[in-house]
C-alpha cells in the first residue's frame, strides 16, 4: 500500500484529505481540529514513511487559490474596515506586531532556530499561510511545520476560551454595542394617516437606517410600484422594508401599523427572489439594473451568504446574489430572464478573473522589497495573491473582465486550496515531528505556544473592553478575525444565534491580520 501510495502523489492527496477531514470532523465538547486535522493526518503518513510526501507544486497551487480567493470576498470590507473601524484595526495590527516581538524573544531564550520561530507565531496564531511563508523563505525546512504543528491545538482551544469569555462579558457587563443589537431586515404595512408632504425619496432616511419602498395602494385600492417622487396621501397604505426600528421611526412619523399586508396581495404584483446570473451585472450596482425604467419593477432586498442586505441604489452586486424584486405580474418572467435566474451562477468560478488575478498576485509575491538591516523580503505565494484579492475584490470589476467570486464558488475554492496546502505541508515534516515529540524540543514548543495564545487573547481581552469598549459578539468577531481561526467564527455564531455583529467584527480585521501575520513570519526567519 506504501509503495502504491508513494507512486501516485494524486491518490496519496486524496487519501489524505479522506481521513483527515473524517477526523476534523470529531467533536469533543463542541471543539473540533477542523481542517487543521488534514495537517496532522499528513504528518503521520510521513512520519510512517519519508516518501509518503506530495510534490511542493501542490502546495503552492493550493495555498495560491486559498489567499487570493480569501482577498477577493473580504476585499470590500477590509477597505470599508479602514474607513470605519481604524481603532479595532490598529488594536490588531500592534499586538499581532507585539507578539512578534515575544516569539523572536522566546525564540533568544530558548535557543530554537529561526524557522522553529516563525512556526511557532503561526501556530500559536492559527495561521496558515505564515507557515507557508515561512516555509518558502527557508526553501523547504521542517522546523516551521513542526513548530507549528506543536503550537496549533494551543492556539485553538484558548482563543475558543476568549471569545466565549467575550460572549459571557458582555452578557453580564453590556457596553453600548451590546445593547444595540442589530435589527434584521423587515417588512412593515403602513396605514398613511398624516398628510405629509414629503416624497418617499425623502423619507427613506431615519435616524435608525435607510428604509426602502415597495408598493403602495391608494384610495382607489389600485396597488402600485413606488417612485422616488411619489408622495403618499392619508389613506393610502405603503410596504416599507428595513431595520426594525427605522421602521418603527417611520411609522410614528406617517400613521401607524396597517391591519393588512400588502406583500400577501399579489393580484396585480408579484414577488420573487431571482438568482443574478447576468454577468453583465457583476460588479454593477443595484441602480445601474434599470429595472422602474424597463419593467415597472423595483429591486428591495439582496440575499449573499444567508444574510439579507437592502437593495439600496449604490449596492454593488455579485455572481449569484439573490435579489428580491416586486414587479407587475405580466412582467416577473421577463425580470427574470434579464437577471439570469441560473443556478449555474451561484457556482461559476469566473475563470478568466480567476486566472488573471492570480497571475498578478503570484507575480506580485516574487518581487523582492528592500527592508532595511535585513536585506530583502518577498510577499511570497500567499500574500501576494492576497493582497491583490483584495484591490481586485473592491474593484469589482475591470472594463468587461469581473474579478468578484459568487460566495459559493469563493468557500468551494478557499476550503480546497486550504486542504491542499495542508496536506503537502503535513507531508514535509512527518519524521522531524516525531524527533521533536521525543526530545525536549517538544515540550518547550508546546509551552512557548501556550504563552503566545494565552498573550494573543489576554491583550485582546483587554483592550476590547478599556480602549474599544467592546465586548460580547462584535469583541468575539474580532478574537475570531485576528485569530484568523474559523472555528472561533462558527463557534461565536452559533452561542449568538448568527448575530451580525459577530460576522462584521471577524470581517473588519480578518484580511489585515492575515497580510500581517505573513509578513510577520517571514521577518522572524530573517533574524
Amino acid at each position: 500500500m506504501v509503495d502504491l501510495l508513494a507512486g501516485r502523489p494524486v491518490l496519496l492527496l486524496f487519501a489524505v484529505l479522506a481521513v483527515g477531514t473524517a477526523v476534523g470532523a470529531v467533536r469533543l465538547r463542541r471543539v473540533s481540529l477542523g481542517p487543521a486535522a488534514v495537517l496532522f493526518t499528513a504528518l503521520a503518513f510521513s512520519a510512517a514513511d519519508e516518501r509518503l510526501a506530495l510534490p511542493e507544486v501542490l502546495g503552492t497551487f493550493g495555498l495560491a487559490v486559498f489567499a487570493y480567493a480569501v482577498g477577493v470576498t473580504a476585499g470590500p470590507s477590509f477597505f470599508a474596515s479602514l474607513r470605519t473601524g481604524l481603532r479595532p484595526v490598529s488594536v490588531v495590527v500592534a499586538v499581532l506586531v507585539g507578539l512578534g516581538l515575544v516569539a523572536w524573544g522566546i525564540g533568544r531564550l530558548l535557543g530554537l532556530t529561526p524557522g522553529h520561530v516563525a512556526g511557532l507565531y503561526a501556530g500559536a496564531l492559527n495561521n496558515t499561510p505564515a507557515l507557508a511563508a515561512a516555509i518558502l523563505r527557508l526553501d523547504g525546512s521542517p522546523d516551521p511545520t513542526v513548530a507549528y504543528s506543536m503550537s496549533y491545538v494551543g492556539g485553538v482551544v484558548l482563543l475558543l476560551a476568549a471569545a466565549t469569555w467575550a460572549l459571557r462579558s458582555g452578557d453580564r457587563h453590556p457596553t453600548a454595542d451590546d445593547r444595540s443589537r442589530p435589527s434584521p431586515v423587515r417588512n412593515a404595512t403602513i396605514l398613511v394617516e398624516r398628510d405629509n408632504a414629503l416624497a418617499v425619496s425623502e423619507l427613506s432616511w431615519t435616524p435608525h437606517g435607510r428604509v426602502l419602498f415597495s408598493r403602495y395602494q391608494g384610495g382607489d385600492g389600485t396597488t402600485r410600484i413606488v417612485q422616488g417622487d411619489t408622495v403618499l396621501r392619508p389613506g393610502d397604505q405603503v410596504l416599507a422594508i428595513g431595520p426594525e426600528r427605522a421602521l418603527q421611526h417611520l411609522t410614528k412619523q406617517l400613521g401607524r401599523r396597517s391591519g393588512e399586508s400588502l406583500e400577501a396581495e399579489r393580484t396585480d404584483l408579484d414577488y420573487r427572489r431571482i438568482v443574478l446570473s447576468q454577468r453583465h451585472f457583476y460588479g454593477r450596482t443595484v441602480a445601474d439594473l434599470d429595472l422602474f425604467a424597463r419593467f415597472g419593477a423595483r429591486a428591495t432586498r439582496v440575499r449573499r451568504a444567508d444574510q439579507d442586505f437592502l437593495a439600496t441604489d449604490d449596492f454593488v452586486l455579485q455572481a449569484g446574489d439573490r435579489v428580491r424584486v416586486a414587479a407587475p405580474r405580466e412582467q416577473m418572467r421577463l425580470v427574470a430572464a434579464y437577471l439570469g435566474d441560473s443556478e449555474h451562477g451561484t457556482s461559476d468560478i469566473n475563470p478568466l478573473g480567476l486566472a488573471l488575478g492570480l497571475t498578478a498576485g503570484l507575480a506580485l509575491g516574487a518581487v523582492p522589497l528592500p527592508v532595511p538591516g535585513l536585506g530583502t523580503l518577498e510577499l511570497g505565494q500567499a500574500a501576494g495573491p492576497l493582497v491583490v484579492g483584495l484591490v481586485l475584490g473592491r474593484t469589482g470589476r475591470t472594463g468587461r473582465v469581473v474579478w468578484t467570486l459568487p460566495h459559493q464558488a469563493a468557500e468551494t475554492l478557499t476550503q480546497i486550496g486550504l486542504l491542499v496546502f495542508l496536506a503537502y505541508a503535513g507531508g514535509r515534516a512527518g519524521s522531524a515531528f516525531v524527533d521533536a515529540l521525543s526530545d525536549p524540543l517538544g515540550l518547550q514548543l508546546v509551552g512557548a505556544g501556550l504563552v503566545l495564545s494565552g498573550l494573543h487573547a489576554a491583550a485582546l481581552l483587554l483592550l476590547g473592553r478599556a480602549w474599544l469598549r467592546q465586548a460580547g459578539p462584535r469583541l468575539a468577531g474580532v478574537v475570531a478575525g485576528s485569530q484568523t481561526q474559523p472555528a472561533i467564527l462558527a463557534q461565536a455564531q452559533e452561542r449568538t444565534g448568527h448575530d451580525p455583529r459577530v460576522a462584521l467584527g471577524y470581517a473588519m480585521v480578518y484580511p489585515v491580520a492575515m497580510v500581517v501575520k505573513i509578513l510577520v513570519a517571514q521577518v522572524l526567519t530573517l533574524v
